[in-house]
């Protein structure tokens, strides 16, 4: 008879569980929160956290955020990627500061069939089993660059130096100014490198000078990418200096300080938000991530790389929302597989960087509407026609 109401007892328990509760959704987020890109994975940390305040809560159900720090370290990146994926069964990885750490994390998310957010630009990577796994938030770097170009030839330039970092980023800065400027018909007459971890760079800006360009890109980010400005105006140059969407910060900014003054990069819409015209539809998006970012953090973004993470959180929601539509059940391959076909099928998704349009052939999903470009003057972005 005990054994009886033991099993009975036991029924009674199981028929008092929902029978339709699923598992919270699921986001492995990592970043840089130390080491040499923690200028840019701080701010990420505090973007994804101004998405959560912004939304919480996908269908009706609950999201997860289980943060990791890579410490500004590659192979941290790819170990974190498979802990979160092999342990914490995570639905998608957003992340992380810096190209390689990224490029590390995104093979990582390939190869265990994980859709991934990528935050930071990347080079283009393997598709993977079944077609492509990855988008990512900032801008091409191309289309980045192509607007310095423009302004360059509108200013009837016709020669340009470059002083950048000596790794994935700086290449992939380089190499798009080559392509942009051999179209324009601008000499690129200068290649200068330098380690993040580099405490000058005279060297590098005496060899930029004596080629005597007409102007001179810098290719770093963050607080090193302030080093070949400071140094530059210590020399009495006077040209046309232009940056990287990486120089949106107020790490470089305090560093720089009066050297940054004149300085035209080209960045997203939302570093310019109150400037733009009502008309544009990233206005409201990115006065909402003001809003949302003072909630989290209690303080106002300061920089431009906090807003790769809450576009990658907007981007994340609205493909879990279609597919929580099919029926699949977080915590299964059926919903990671729905969710990287709903990441794929993205159309004009508004974020603060961008409005973006994503297919299995376009992991940027970015037009000429997530470009502007803004010159640093006494420590304020002003947006330029």
């Amino acid at each position: 008879m005990t054994s009886m109401k033991s099993l009975l007892g036991s029924a009674l328990l199981l028929l008092a569980v929902p029978c339709c509760a699923q598992a919270d959704i699921l986001v492995g987020f990592v970043t840089g929160l130390s080491g040499p890109v923690s200028s840019i994975g701080i701010p990420n940390a505090k973007g994804i956290a101004a998405g959560e305040a912004y939304v919480g809560e996908i269908g009706g159900e609950k999201v997860r955020l289980i943060q990791l720090d890579d410490a500004s370290d590659a192979t941290a990146s790819a170990r974190n990627a498979r802990k979160l994926i092999e342990q914490e069964k995570v639905d998608v990885l957003i992340g992380t500061s810096g190209a390689p750490q990224t490029l590390a994390m995104a093979t990582a998310a390939i190869e265990m069939q994980v859709p991934m957010i990528a935050v930071s630009p990347i080079a283009s990577v393997p598709a993977g089993e079944g077609g492509p796994w990855v988008v990512q938030t900032p801008q091409p770097m191309p289309l980045l660059v192509q607007g310095i170009v423009d302004h360059m030839k509108a200013r009837g330039l016709k020669t340009v130096a470059f002083i950048g970092f000596s790794d994935a980023l700086g290449d992939l800065l380089y190499d798009s100014l080559s392509h942009s400027a051999k179209a324009a018909e601008i000499k690129v007459i200068a290649n200068e490198r330098y380690a993040r971890s580099d405490s000058s760079v005279t060297a590098q800006v005496l060899r930029a000078l004596a080629a005597r360009p007409d102007a001179i890109m810098l290719g770093g980010t963050g607080t090193p990418g302030a080093l070949p400005a400071i140094a530059l105006s210590e020399r009495g140059y006077k040209g046309p200096l232009y940056g990287n969407n990486g120089m949106i910060s107020a790490d470089f900014l305090r560093l720089a300080g009066k050297a940054a003054n004149g300085i035209i990069c080209p960045t997203g819409p939302v570093i310019a938000a109150e400037q733009l015209p009502p008309s544009n539809p990233i206005q409201k998006v990115a006065l909402a991530y003001r809003a949302a970012y003072e909630k989290a953090n209690g303080e106002q973004p300061t920089d431009g790389f906090s807003s790769y993470s809450f576009d990658g959180w907007v981007v994340f929601v609205d493909a879990a929302k279609r597919a929580l539509a099919t029926g699949a059940k977080p915590g299964s391959p059926e919903f990671r597989s729905a969710l990287r076909q709903a990441l794929f099928a993205t159309k004009e998704v508004v974020g603060t960087q961008a409005v973006y349009n994503f297919t299995p052939a376009d992991r940027h999903g970015v037009d000429a509407r997530s470009r502007v470009l803004v010159q640093i003057e006494d420590g304020k972005y002003k947006l330029l026609p």
